[in-house]
C-alpha cells in the first residue's frame, strides 16, 4: 500500500508522515525536502524557488517525475507531497488542514529550532510568516493549476481529510491508523 499525504504549510505533513512509515514499518519520502534541497542548490528559499516555478515548469518536473516513477517501482511507503495523490493516483490519499495561525505558529516553531534546514526564507515576525506562507499558498495554487489543472484543496481528491488544528502528532496518526485499519484492512 502507499500512502500519499498532502496538507497546508504547518499542517504536520512530514511529522506525522515520519510517524506512520514508522508505525507502519514503510520506507518515507518526502518531497518538501526535495524541492527545498533543489532550492538551496540554485542559493533560493523554498518560497522564491515556487515563485520561480511559476514561469519554469523545470522547479516541478524533476520531483514530479521522481515520485510518479516512485509509485510504478515501489511499494508499501509513505510519500509527503502537496500533488503526490496526483502522481500515484492508485495511492491512499491523505490531506492534512490546518488553521492560518496554528501553521504558522508551528512553522516559527520549526525556524526557530531549525531555519536553514527547513530554508524558508527569514521573517521576524509571526504576522510576516503568515503573509509568505498565503503567498506560497498561492503560488503553489497557480502552478499546480498551471501545469496539472488540479486544485490540491479540493476534498474529493483525497480518501481521508484531517483537520490538524487542535489534534497532536500522535492524535493525527491514531485517526489515520484507524482509517487505514477500517477501509483498508492494516494491523
Amino acid at each position: 500500500m502507499i500512502i500519499t499525504i498532502s496538507g497546508k504549510p504547518g499542517s504536520g505533513k512530514t511529522t506525522v508522515g515520519r510517524m506512520l512509515a514508522n508505525h507502519l514499518g514503510y520506507d518515507e519520502y518526502d518531497i518538501g525536502i526535495l524541492r527545498r534541497e533543489m532550492a538551496r542548490k540554485r542559493g533560493m528559499s523554498i518560497n522564491e524557488y515556487n515563485k520561480l516555478g511559476e514561469t519554469d515548469p523545470s522547479t516541478d518536473t524533476e520531483a514530479d517525475e521522481y515520485q510518479k516513477q516512485l509509485g510504478l517501482d515501489t511499494d508499501n511507503f509513505v510519500i509527503q507531497g502537496r500533488t503526490s495523490f496526483h502522481f500515484i493516483p492508485h495511492s491512499v490519499k491523505i490531506f492534512l488542514d490546518v488553521g492560518e495561525r496554528i501553521g504558522a505558529e508551528r512553522i516559527w516553531g520549526d525556524l526557530q529550532k531549525d531555519a536553514e534546514g527547513r530554508n524558508e526564507g527569514k521573517y521576524s515576525s509571526i504576522e510576516q510568516l503568515i503573509t509568505a506562507t498565503r503567498k506560497r499558498i498561492a503560488s503553489d495554487t497557480k502552478r499546480y493549476h498551471q501545469y496539472y489543472d488540479i486544485n490540491i484543496f479540493e476534498k474529493n481528491h483525497y480518501d481521508l481529510w484531517i483537520d490538524t488544528s487542535d489534534q497532536t502528532p500522535q492524535q493525527t496518526l491514531d485517526a489515520i491508523v484507524g482509517f487505514l485499519q477500517n477501509k483498508h484492512a492494516i494491523g
